[in-house]
């Protein structure tokens, strides 16, 4: 089995770097209002603008919505979204999308709203409900076009061909993704002010969250000289601003690069994917309710620390754009996870999962393998005693 995951891994990386694309990015203070101009150029009509309730209340929306106005543009506002994308969500806001006779869908909010947004797209070209596009490659259609406007430094979905949803079947919760490359959205437009009222607890998260994407991009097989490229610049930024933003939300500049840091640690796992970090992070993140970049934050040092030798090499290099300094490849490793754990502590991220069951076990496991194998290329293939050992270290 393990011979056959890495051959199909390795096609997927193949077919990967040869057909997926980066989203044109508007970067920089003031770059919502841009929008508009391109929208003109591309002869849109009418913009379906995404958005959670806080963004329209507070006034984030206005330069767009004047932008837009100015230029003759129609759009209606869709601001619904308070936590992560359900199913019945993504209906919701498809209705109306699809009853106004929009032609472009606009994407403001953190990674949920985009995630939400995505699914609008592909339910806007198929004639498919979510479940049935759960998966890979099930929707093959260029969707309408998506600005993907990111308000936290860390999911990385503007640039992912990755939508998160969230279902209920029999009664229990799941996190599944609709991945196909057509989900790329269109531009990534990097505007650093609207990320200056995000509080602590989430410019840690997010921000943890983009450094896991890097992390896990760089040490899974079959990273190409792109994909090893930007998770290195990523992990460099982070290391240098993470801190600064945690501790002065309006430091323009540090805000600035960690946005710039989650897309490139996105463009990086949207070509390598991510590893058993994030498909442990999902399982027990619906099941227990848990952040997802915390969760990932909490699950990162000891998944790299299981792994063992394998990745110190690839740890070493990543230590490097940490600023680690050491003589050996096993010590910069080593370093490398105890300031993961560092970053963690000084940004009040718990080291275990408190609610963590061992009647569990079973069920985060199966999640965990069914979204991991055979897709993600991580440096060791884990069983299930694997997960069970990850697990045990993992509860309070």
């Amino acid at each position: 089995m393990k011979v056959w995951y890495r051959i199909r891994q390795l096609a997927f990386a193949i077919g990967i770097a040869c057909l997926i694309r980066t989203p044109k990015v508007i970067k920089g203070i003031g770059s919502l209002s841009k929008i508009a101009e391109n929208l003109v150029k591309t002869g849109k009509k009418k913009a379906f603008i995404v958005t959670a309730p806080f963004f329209l209340e507070s006034g984030a929306l206005k330069p767009l919505l004047n932008s837009l106005k100015e230029t003759g543009i129609d759009a209606v506002v869709f601001s619904k979204v308070e936590s992560e994308p359900t199913v019945e969500l993504a209906m919701d806001a498809y209705s109306m999308y699809k009853e106004n006779a929009c032609d472009v869908i606009i994407a403001l909010g953190g990674g949920s709203v985009i995630d939400c947004s995505k699914a609008v797209g592909a339910l806007a070209v198929k004639k498919k409900t979510i479940p049935q596009m759960r998966g890979v490659f099930k929707i093959l259609k260029r969707l309408p076009d998506l600005y993907a406007i990111p308000t936290t430094a860390g999911t990385g979905s503007e640039t992912t061909a990755a939508a998160i949803i969230t279902d209920t079947i029999n009664g229990k919760h799941y996190k599944y993704a609709l991945n196909d490359f057509c989900m790329v959205p269109r531009y990534a437009v990097l505007d650093a002010s609207l990320s200056f009222s995000v509080p602590k607890k989430i410019t840690a998260v997010t921000g943890l969250d983009a450094l896991c994407h890097a992390v896990e991009a760089y040490t899974n097989d079959f990273a190409t000289k792109t994909v090893k490229e930007n998770a290195l610049e990523s992990v460099n930024l982070i290391y240098k601003n993470i801190l600064l933003v945690y501790e002065d939300g309006l430091n323009k500049e540090a805000r600035d690069n960690m946005l710039y840091a989650s897309f490139k640690a996105g463009v990086a796992f949207t070509r390598n994917f991510v590893g058993y970090v994030h498909a442990t992070a999902h399982a027990v993140g619906a099941l227990y309710n848990i952040l997802h970049g915390e969760a990932c934050a909490i699950i990162l040092p000891y998944v790299l620390e299981q792994y063992g030798e394998r990745i110190y090499p690839r740890l070493a290099k990543l230590a490097d754009e940490a600023g680690i300094k050491a003589s050996s490849e096993e010590e910069k490793a080593k370093l490398f996870i105890a300031s993961v754990k560092d970053l963690n502590k000084k940004m009040e991220i718990p080291d275990k999962i408190k609610d963590l069951k061992k009647e569990d076990y079973d069920e985060i496991i199966e999640r965990a393998i069914k979204e991991a194998n055979p897709l993600y290329p991580c440096p060791v293939i884990w069983k299930k005693q694997d997960f069970e050992i990850l697990l045990d270290k993992l509860r309070a």
